[in-house]
């Protein structure tokens, strides 16, 4: 009944809307019924438009959400969040491994062309993965350790596993996520970028992807590519031309010629261009959003009908920098802290009630979905479990660890000197905003100072990813959410070893955590097939979490907020929504934002109003 009611009143607003109007965008005027708008992706200029370098803040083209952000590069396969399987994208449907998971084989499409017009094959991936190796960057940070080479000819390629001492494989899971999160580079272009920095990692890292007169210069695959961008707004041009329209893949362009984002100054900003059709997609954090078609009567609507609207894979998250020595060396103070929090505020304020409650789903590694509650033992971990404000249990922490308020000042002292942390995300992030206002609001409660600047979203950025930063002692970031791995990958992300100590660290244990016997168990999971096993690891590093704490989980969110105003643009993926592949087959769209997996697949089924 939401969408036919969304539908009907997008009738009426388009009247005044005009989907014959323009939208000017400094000197660049795009065709209102031509663009699709977004917000809640970008935030600030963006950097780079170099596929394997580093802190691009180029959140459209090279991101990941509910599956890798593909529409200007592209990766082998899709990820579909709400069936758990891999569409191919540049890569056939016909990926295997062989008996003991060594060596898993594949196919790149006939079909699929780089942006110059040359085919796409095994000497891409190989390159894209061995540069990535070479010069340290999220690739090869974060598959380097599971894949030990990847070779082929023409169009066929093999990836071989990296193996343990026993022969067997490091991570099977791992090799399947670099199939939907890698985004895939030209191997001729990789070479040219390699050549002019003179092999130097930094400058190709740094490298911003275009020329010397500011034109792009990395070929693509993907069905957009940059048209314009400044400090206030980004925008994609469809690529006539794209590969994608092959019957093997889409067998058609999508729909919008343009895709634009401004950068707003915040979450209210970006809410108030989406009320006023402004906006077309929403990735942001819309409190009470449905207000806006309950009470404002807007067409605008989410994936579901009901609360929570959206899919709560996501757990956003704070960590604790264990590069600060006081917060290294108390995990008291971390537990202190973490169980002082008053997580129904968040709920309430923060996420206006459009997530699953710590007693709902109660505190664990896992997401609040059925599944992954089952695969550990609730009662064996029960006694470890916070559903937050307790302030009381906080502090008799807090005096049996030694840290106590020898001053008088109200505040907790180490080596003579009051604690005092930081509690950082960055600024804009409304919601984020809100849950740093609670950590600091459980510090005051017991005796720690807590402050909490709000960076930009590049200076964050560029901050949390340096393992050896002591500037943020807590700050906010969310582990991954659904993927092939996944909950091992999110569990190595918690606490695994693995990222400790890489630079430019945008793969996993961003609080520099260390604990030995957890590293020896996230190191079993990944060959054990028996159900039985898998639990009860999972419930080891269950209990080693809950009494460690090196983070903790503030709320359950979507991996993407997805929320759209049906004014100009309609037949956008909700609950039950599929989309016809090219024989016929039904597949089911996530809400990911038209960009993110399997969720660029809602481009192409998008019609206008009217």
């Amino acid at each position: 009944m939401k969408k036919l009611i969304a539908l009907a009143l997008a009738v009426m607003m388009v009247l005044s809307l005009s989907v014959t109007a323009f939208a000017a965008e400094g000197d660049v005027v795009l065709p209102r019924e031509e663009t699709l708008y977004f917000a809640g992706q970008q935030w600030g200029a963006v950097n780079s438009w170099n596929p394997i370098g580093t802190n691009q803040n180029n959140s459209m083209a090279i991101a990941a959400g509910g599956g890798q952000r593909t529409i200007m590069y592209e990766t082998l396969y899709m990820w579909n969040i709400l069936d758990g399987k891999l569409y191919g994208l540049l890569a056939n449907d016909d990926y295997a491994w062989n008996d003991d998971m060594t060596q898993l084989t594949f196919t790149i499409k006939d079909a699929a062309k780089w942006s110059d017009g040359t085919d796409v094959t095994a000497a891409d991936v190989i390159r894209t993965f061995d540069i990535g190796v070479e010069i340290a960057n999220g690739t090869g940070s974060t598959y380097g350790p599971y894949i030990e080479s990847i070779e082929g000819e023409g169009k066929s390629v093999t990836i071989n596993a990296k193996l343990n001492d026993a022969g067997q494989p490091v991570n099977p899971l791992k090799i399947l996520d670099f199939l939907e999160l890698t985004l895939i580079a030209q191997a001729d272009w990789i070479d040219q970028v390699y050549e002019a920095n003179d092999g130097d990692a930094t400058a190709i890292l740094n490298d911003d992807g275009l020329n010397d007169a500011g034109e792009l210069e990395v070929p693509y695959t993907g069905p957009y590519t940059r048209y314009f961008d400044d400090d206030q707004k980004v925008i994609f041009i469809r690529d006539d031309n794209y590969w994608g329209q092959d019957e093997s893949m889409w067998g058609k362009l999508p729909a919008p010629k343009y895709i634009a984002h401004a950068m707003y100054a915040d979450n209210n900003a970006g809410d108030n261009a989406l009320r006023n059709g402004e906006v077309d997609v929403s990735q942001q954090f819309t409190a009470n959003v449905q207000d806006m078609w309950e009470k404002d009567g807007l067409p605008i609507s989410t994936y579901y009908m009901d609360a929570p609207y959206g899919i709560c894979v996501g757990l956003p998250t704070a960590w604790y920098n264990m590069n600060i020595p006081v917060i290294a060396e108390y995990p008291a103070l971390r537990k202190a802290i973490a169980m002082a929090v008053d997580y129904d505020s968040i709920n309430a304020n923060a996420m206006t009630g459009q997530s699953p409650t710590f007693v709902q789903a109660p505190r664990s590694l896992m997401n609040p979905t059925d599944a992954e509650q089952a695969m550990y033992d609730h009662d064996a971990v029960a006694d470890l479990q916070w559903v937050g404000n307790d302030v009381d249990g906080a502090n008799a922490l807090l005096d049996e660890a030694g840290l106590l308020d020898t001053d008088g000042d109200g505040f907790r002292e180490y080596n003579g000197e009051k604690i005092s942390l930081t509690a950082v995300c960055p600024n804009g992030w409304t919601d984020w905003m809100a849950a740093m206002v609670e950590v600091a609001n459980a510090g005051a409660k017991i005796g720690i100072e807590i402050t909490t600047p709000y960076p930009e979203a590049d200076t964050f950025n560029a901050v949390f990813t340096d393992p050896d930063q002591t500037e943020y002692a807590i700050f906010m970031w969310s582990p991954d959410a659904s993927t092939p791995a996944n909950p091992w990958s999110r569990v190595n992300q918690f606490m695994g070893m693995d990222y400790v100590g890489v630079q430019n660290n945008w793969s996993g244990n961003w609080g520099q955590y260390v604990n030995e016997e957890a590293d020896a168990l996230l190191k079993q999971i990944p060959t054990t097939t028996d159900e039985a096993t898998l639990k009860d690891l999972y419930t080891q590093l269950t209990e080693i979490y809950l009494t460690e704490v090196p983070s903790f989980t503030l709320m359950y969110r979507p991996a993407v907020f997805f929320t759209v105003n049906e004014s100009v643009w309609t037949n956008y993926p909700y609950e039950g929504s599929t989309h016809t592949m090219a024989d016929g087959t039904e597949v089911l769209v996530p809400p990911t934002d038209c960009t993110d997996g399997f969720g660029i697949a809602a481009l192409y089924d998008l019609e206008l109003v009217g």
